[in-house]
């Protein structure tokens, strides 16, 4: 069995090495946030990032589950730096169209879809039950919470969130390091660092 290096053992974490799982991977966690910790659910939590950068040569790949965008991809650089093969994972009841493209390091989760011509980049979090439409663009970064929706050719800017819920009208710009609001429903192009929030949304 493939073993798989897990940075960050939060409850993100969890549900990532579940998916890993149902790829087939055998999980181990590294996490710097809490250092006594020993096991994260069923899975074995072996030190910190200094440690997993001192055994990576036992691992057949590696993935960060860290919620933070932006730090998500400062430690996604750093494990390619080190010379690990950064996966990207897509849970066996995901939809994934054979003509969207998945940058590596980002993780799909269950009942997830990402329809045809969709661009995915690095690092993105597409949670359960999201759906990403025909000709999306998503950043580096981006995370789609459970039950976010784009419409068609919608572009999400690098590290930015949409919200648990939040919808998003077809061919909307949402600006890189943005949050929309959980239950959001966006009609216009979302500045970038802004956070907008209701129904239609508007800045905070």
């Amino acid at each position: 069995m493939k073993c798989l290096a897990v940075l960050g053992a939060s409850g993100h974490g969890k549900v990532v090495a579940d998916v890993a799982e149902s790829c087939g991977w055998k999980v181990t966690f590294f996490d710097d946030a809490f250092p006594a910790l020993r096991l994260n659910g069923v899975w074995a939590v072996e030190g910190d990032t200094a440690d997993l950068l001192r055994k990576v040569e036992r691992f057949d790949g590696a993935i960060v589950a860290i919620g933070h965008n932006r730090t998500r991809l400062e430690k996604l650089a750093l494990l390619l730096n080190a010379g690990l093969k950064i996966e990207t994972l897509i849970h066996p009841n995901a939809s994934v169209s054979r003509h969207s493209v998945l940058g590596s390091g980002s993780v799909v989760f269950a009942g997830a879809v990402i329809n045809a011509f969709a661009r995915v980049g690095e690092g993105c979090i597409l949670n359960t039950m999201c759906s990403v439409d025909h000709d999306c663009v998503l950043g580096d970064g981006v995370h789609m919470s459970p039950g976010a929706h784009l419409a068609g050719g919608v572009v999400v800017g690098k590290a930015a969130w949409v919200g648990i819920g939040a919808s998003v009208r077809q061919l909307v710009r949402i600006g890189a390091d943005s949050i929309v609001g959980a239950g959001a429903a966006v009609i216009g192009d979302v500045v970038e660092g802004s956070t907008v929030v209701g129904v239609p949304a508007r800045d905070m």
